[in-house]
């Protein structure tokens, strides 16, 4: 059988200098659990997987509202697997992200890795509106495939729009039934781990980092707006991984 669920996270500034969550709500499988922060003023959540999902058939949503002058980070506890339905005909997966962040607040969405496994298929859709002043930092990272087995097919797109505009409107697509070529030179070139890294800040209108290489599979592209998008491919997860935080380091101490 499959699942629809929706959980929900708002945090709001208490007007003294931290950030609350007076709504956190878990739904089926995703479990949101307040976590130690590093930062007293920004609010942490966990997203910890309660069951196997998403499964093949499952509907799931993350809605996280981030209120002016809040600061919220949200991580996960594991990486997320997308598995094939429990039997034959079950359509595809699909996961739903919708993300709000106001004036002067800031979101750090930082999930584990999306594990796109062998006969499983799902689809990623991202949203975010960001106010003018907020701030946000966003990691993606997708495996294609567990260990020693080929991928599953997985449709990513994320839309981020600032002030009502568009900032960013990106769609991948990998395995069975992608459009041919996705694991060609001129997009994967063999690697089975790609990922994306988000950061937007209005500090970026006075200046922004340059755009510049940071090792043969992966790059660094500012946008039209104060937003840096760094892209990279790359053999496994750990290796993603040390990309993207070198990135992050690289762009916070800019």
């Amino acid at each position: 059988m499959s699942v629809q669920a929706t959980a929900r996270i708002i945090a709001v500034a208490d007007g003294r200098g931290a950030t609350v969550l007076p709504v956190l709500e878990s739904d089926g499988p995703l479990a949101l659990r307040r976590t130690r922060a590093t930062l007293a003023a920004c609010a942490r959540v966990t997203v910890v997987g309660a069951m196997s999902a998403p499964l093949g058939g499952d509907r799931l949503a993350i809605e996280a509202r981030v209120e002016d002058d809040a600061r919220l980070t949200v991580d996960s506890a594991a990486a997320t697997v997308a598995l094939p339905g429990p039997g034959p005909g079950i359509q595809g997966a699909t996961y739903d992200i919708e993300l709000h962040v106001g004036e002067g607040a800031e979101l750090n969405w930082l999930p584990e890795q999306l594990i796109s496994a062998n006969g499983s298929e799902l689809r990623v859709n991202t949203r975010v509106e960001l106010a003018p002043s907020a701030r946000l930092v966003l990691r993606e990272e997708q495996i294609l495939g567990r260990h020693g087995e080929t991928t599953g097919t997985l449709f990513s797109r994320l839309t981020v729009r600032r002030a009502g505009r568009p900032l960013l409107d990106q769609h991948v697509a990998y395995g069975p039934g992608a459009p041919g070529g996705w694991d060609g030179g001129a997009v994967l070139g063999g690697h089975r781990a790609v990922g994306q890294l988000l950061v937007v800040d209005p500090a970026f209108d006075d200046t922004c980092p340059a755009a510049r290489l940071l090792g043969p599979t992966a790059v660094r592209t500012p946008l039209a707006g104060p937003a840096v998008l760094v892209t990279a491919v790359a053999p496994d997860a750990r290796a993603l991984r040390t990309v993207l935080d070198g990135a992050l380091d690289e762009v916070l101490g800019a």
